[in-house]
């Protein structure tokens, strides 16, 4: 249980620096929190090796260099909720990164977060090209930004 802080609401549970994973078949985009795990930001594009070996020991390595404590990795649902394939895919692939990888993986909820990322990006006024580029690493951060919410509202 949380203790009390100074105005004696409970403090934000502390989660560390987290890596958050939009795995996708061709691209992995990667966002990653504060050391606090307050805020995501877009980190980088991990491109599709052909390997999920070296595409999981390039995962690991991040792990270890950012200091992460925890990965999370986006779960794509059907929009009623349900589990297809990909979100299938999403939950093996996750259980097979967590043999790899020294810290916890978890999925999370990740329903229209490229959609989200694609929208935030149009309405900046970036161009399609430049948007293809970095889409999958906004996704991840607005992925984990979702999970880092509510861990604080839990």
């Amino acid at each position: 249980m949380p203790e009390a802080g100074e105005h004696g609401a409970p403090d934000r549970v502390r989660v560390g620096r987290v890596l958050g994973l939009d795995l996708g078949s061709k691209r992995v985009g990667i966002a990653v929190s504060d050391r606090s795990g307050l805020i995501a930001t877009p980190f980088s594009v991990l491109q599709r090796s052909g390997s999920e070996r070296r595409d999981h020991a390039a995962i690991a390595k991040l792990v270890e260099d950012e200091e992460c404590e925890r990965i999370v990795v986006g779960l794509p649902l059907s929009l009623d909720g349900s589990m297809g394939r990909a979100a299938k895919s999403a939950v093996a692939e996750a259980g097979r990164l967590a043999t790899v990888v020294s810290v916890p993986v978890e999925t999370y909820d990740e329903r229209l977060t490229t959609v989200s990322a694609e929208r935030a990006l149009m309405e900046a006024k970036m161009r399609a090209d430049a948007r293809r580029r970095v889409v999958d690493k906004v996704a991840a951060a607005v992925m984990l930004q979702s999970w880092i919410d509510r861990q604080a509202n839990r």
